[in-house]
């Protein structure tokens, strides 16, 4: 028969995956069971039984796990605890990194340099071959003449020049190099004309726009005119029997003259949108109702 001594001292050479693996079974406890109340998997309850430190990880978890589980049996393994093989809890090395070798700082500051010199040279070549083709033909733009007006030393028609008409003129040439400049060629655009030579016909309807205003211009016969935005220092004139009714938005920014008169619009105007009728003469009336 066995004694209480024997146990004791069976227990007491007992390592701790043993005793907790004894503790378990004597509480009727199946490894599953243990894994769901410490929340581990049932891989690492087997590991802790059988003593393999090794697939556990560091030591100071290994040691966590065996007290955790220590605790759910309700046994006391610090006699034993020091004894297993665990392995120490050596705290992480601190390497410090505060201080940089003065060679390795002005590596870094040149290569930071280089960086800033290669990224601003492929930023600005690109943007000087662009201007530089820009700035080299401006000084050799040719100049542009309108076919409305005709040199006096081009005869028109092909002709030969009359013997009264005056010699045609050197070519101009550079003030500074004495070289002929860049020759005339013909433009298309015509050449603006003074407005003062236009002739206004009497009764004619002008508006001024002094800001910008939404129009709604409609001919007599309800056609439509110009609808349209039209912008801050544009003008419009339009002949007797033109125009039937007009709607102006922004109407205060609008000057409206019929014969040289400038039209009240406040009789016509409301939000400040101006509406009225255009008779055949001219004037101006409000809209019928």
């Amino acid at each position: 028969m066995i004694d209480d001594q024997t146990v004791n001292a069976f227990d007491a050479a007992a390592g701790c995956g043993v005793r907790l693996r004894q503790a378990r079974e004597a509480a009727g406890l199946t490894l599953e069971a243990v894994g769901q109340q410490l929340h581990m998997p049932v891989q690492v309850v087997k590991s802790l039984e059988a003593e393999q430190w090794d697939r556990l990880g560091a030591p100071v978890f290994v040691r966590g796990q065996l007290r955790s589980y220590a605790r759910l049996l309700k046994i006391d393994l610090g006699d034993v605890l020091e004894q297993a093989r665990i392995g120490p809890v050596v705290p992480p090395q601190l390497i410090s990194h505060t201080h940089t070798p003065r060679a390795r700082r002005i590596a870094e500051s040149l290569g930071r340099r280089v960086l800033y010199v290669g990224i601003t040279a492929v930023l600005a070549v690109p943007v000087w071959f662009a201007t530089r083709g820009h700035f080299d033909g401006s000084a050799n733009t040719p100049n542009t003449a309108s076919l409305d007006v005709i040199p006096a030393a081009v005869p028109v028609g092909g002709g030969a020049v009359p013997a009264e008409a005056t010699p045609a003129a050197p070519a101009p040439t550079s003030a500074t190099t004495g070289t002929p400049s860049a020759p005339y060629l013909a433009s298309l655009t015509p050449v603006p004309r003074p407005a003062a030579t236009a002739a206004v016909p009497t009764g004619a309807l002008n508006l001024q726009f002094k800001g910008d205003s939404w129009v709604d211009i409609a001919a007599p016969d309800g056609s439509t005119v110009e609808k349209a935005l039209i912008k801050s220092g544009e003008a419009r004139s339009f002949t007797p029997g033109q125009v039937g009714r007009m709607v102006l938005g922004n109407a205060s920014a609008v000057e409206v003259q019929q014969a040289g008169t400038i039209v009240d619009l406040s009789p016509y105007q409301r939000a400040n949108v101006a509406r009225f009728t255009v008779s055949s003469d001219g004037s101006v009336a409000p809209v019928p109702h």
